[in-house]
């Protein structure tokens, strides 16, 4: 008799033959299973609107869980001159939309630079330069991509900040997340930087009047100093962080920004830190 306990419940062999296992689901029979739930994850992205473009900024780690485990991830992703994306959430969908975004970028790039035109003795001459695609067409392009991944019930567990310059030059700042959902504001925050830096951002540019008189100066020190807060307040942020201008003058990115000027004496005065006596 087998008494090994993979066979106990088992039809003896000897009796009854070969046991048959071909109704059982075997590893490509198994139904489709997709992401319930991000594992590597990023926090927050915070961006805002002045004058003559948009900054906007991300810190560069990746927890696993709540574990700090990747301090390099850098989750800016320029697509062009005019437009760059913000990746808040699931690592792994952040590295698909990249790659989908480069393999447009390409046939973006292959419209890029000047349009060769013929004259009249059949010579080619250099003609008008071909327009780069507006931040605005690539919100549209994303926020069509994850509604059609959420119909799938696939979604693709991302909030993305899109940022840059639409068709008229003008700022342009945009929200998409993994259900589809869209809307466009002044300033603009994912995660945590929603609850935290929101408050901070809409004290320096309430509506969009107020965005249009904002210079970059003060818009990017209100974004350090909203990295800042994140930092001091949220578990899953770091204080190397990644930080973007964009306006008609091109994008300035930089991805290992420190923060500075940091200071702890506040937290004497919040209850259960340290010894405190009552």
């Amino acid at each position: 008799m087998n008494h090994l306990p993979q066979a106990w419940g088992r039809p003896r062999d000897d009796v009854y033959g070969q046991y048959n296992s071909a109704y059982l689901p075997s590893s490509h029979h198994n139904p489709t299973t997709h992401t319930q739930s991000p594992i590597v994850t990023g926090t927050s992205v915070i961006a805002l609107k002045y004058s003559t473009g948009v900054v906007i900024a991300a810190d560069n780690l990746a927890s696993y869980g709540s574990l700090a485990r990747f301090t390099d991830v850098h989750r800016l992703k320029p697509f062009n001159r005019k437009a760059i994306v913000g990746f808040g959430g699931d690592v792994s969908d952040m590295q698909y939309l990249t790659r989908l975004l480069k393999g447009l970028d390409t046939q973006e790039n292959y419209a890029d630079g000047s349009v060769a035109e013929v004259d009249s003795d059949g010579d080619e001459v250099e003609g008008e330069e071909k327009p780069h695609m507006s931040a605005k067409n690539l919100h549209a392009y994303l926020s069509k991509v994850l509604y059609k991944r959420r119909t799938d019930f696939n979604p693709l567990w991302n909030a993305l900040l899109v940022a840059g310059l639409d068709e008229d030059d003008k700022p342009f700042l945009a929200f998409a997340d993994l259900l589809g959902t869209t809307y466009s504001s002044p300033s603009l925050a994912t995660g945590f930087g929603a609850h935290l830096a929101q408050p901070i951002l809409r004290r320096v540019v309430p509506d969009e009047k107020a965005s249009e008189k904002l210079s970059r100066e003060d818009a990017v020190k209100a974004v350090r100093e909203c990295m800042k807060v994140l930092f001091y307040r949220d578990a899953r942020s770091m204080n190397e962080y990644s930080i973007a201008v964009v306006d008609r003058e091109g994008m300035k990115l930089k991805e290992s920004e420190k923060l500075e000027g940091q200071s702890w004496a506040f937290a004497e005065g919040i209850k259960g830190y340290g010894t405190q006596t009552v």
